[in-house]
């Protein structure tokens, strides 16, 4: 049995549905964070410190969920369904077995469908309850990262390209035009240890003074670290990729149009000085006309009642 599609009756439920529409100027990415049917401690702190990171713009789900299988053929539905149910587009999904423990999913999604998946296996774990240091330097809440990406596999290895992408667009935050200095506190780095291995730890900036207006900065590791090892992954199709990667086209400025919230669109009109007192009059001129002629009436009435009074 076929189910019926749904179609709004509503402007509201319109508007709802526009909302969760992909669009050409991405606004912040939430990311859902699942557990698999099996899961292990070291791994459900993983997931725990992630969402710490991204609570302001994360979802996270607790309960076990089976028959999830990112990778096999209509494994991946109910991922789907929890990312348009959440309106998210990044997912962690963690898993444990024998033959893959303490295994961690990164996926995008791009019109609540898989974009792209990388698997990856978590070892030499430190979770950030384990880090002694002045609590004053913990990172706040909201603010943006710096990325550091050290090592050559980063640029020849495709597995670890490919990693880099997934973890810049989950961990960067709101996209920002103007940047201070002074809220930057954080920074990720990233080494390549080898073309399959990526050594990653979270640290705070401590700015220090240093005689010129551009400050010295220290690095205090808050955690968490861990050895990030790729296990597989899967890269986009090229003709979902081709669409998914489309920008807003910047119209062209207009000169002399603004707009304005209450007016709408406004506009200015420059004319060239007339030079009235140049202009030779004629008696062809209509409003001259209309003047003869309405003396010629006068006239003639006035002519009408001598006679009469005669």
């Amino acid at each position: 049995m076929v189910a019926s599609i749904r179609v709004p009756k509503t402007k509201r439920a319109r508007r709802e549905l526009l909302k969760h529409a992909p669009k050409l100027v991405e606004t912040g990415k939430k990311t859902l964070i699942l557990h698999g049917t099996k899961t292990s401690a070291v791994l459900n702190s993983v997931l725990s410190d992630i969402y710490h990171l991204k609570r302001d713009n994360a979802v996270k789900y607790t309960k076990k969920n089976d028959n999830i299988r990112p990778f096999e053929s209509g494994g991946e539905s109910s991922l789907e369904f929890f990312s348009l149910k959440t309106d998210c587009s990044l997912i962690v999904y963690g898993s444990h077995s024998k033959k893959r423990p303490n295994n961690l999913i990164l996926g995008r999604t791009y019109d609540h469908h898989i974009y792209d998946l990388v698997e990856v296996g978590v070892e030499n774990y430190k979770s950030m309850a384990s880090y002694v240091y002045d609590k004053k330097l913990a990172p706040k809440l909201g603010s943006k990262p710096f990325f550091a990406f050290i090592g050559e596999h980063f640029e020849s290895a495709e597995e670890l390209k490919h990693l880099k992408e997934v973890l810049l667009d989950l961990f960067k935050g709101e996209v920002v035009e103007n940047l201070n200095l002074a809220g930057v506190d954080r920074i990720y780095v990233c080494t390549a240890i080898s073309p399959t291995t990526v050594y990653m730890m979270h640290c705070a900036l401590r700015l220090k003074r240093s005689g010129t207006s551009i400050p010295r900065m220290e690095l205090v590791e808050v955690g968490p670290s861990m050895d990030l090892v790729v296990r597989r992954h899967r890269l986009p199709v090229e003709s979902l990729k081709k669409e998914a990667m489309k920008t807003a086209e910047h119209a062209k400025k207009v000169k002399n149009v603004t707009k304005d919230p209450i007016q709408g669109r406004l506009g200015k009109v420059y004319m060239p000085d007339q030079q009235v007192g140049k202009l030779t009059l004629t008696n062809d001129i209509k409003g001259l006309k209309r003047e003869r002629r309405e003396a010629k009436k006068n006239k003639e009435q006035s002519k009408k009642q001598k006679v009469d009074a005669e």
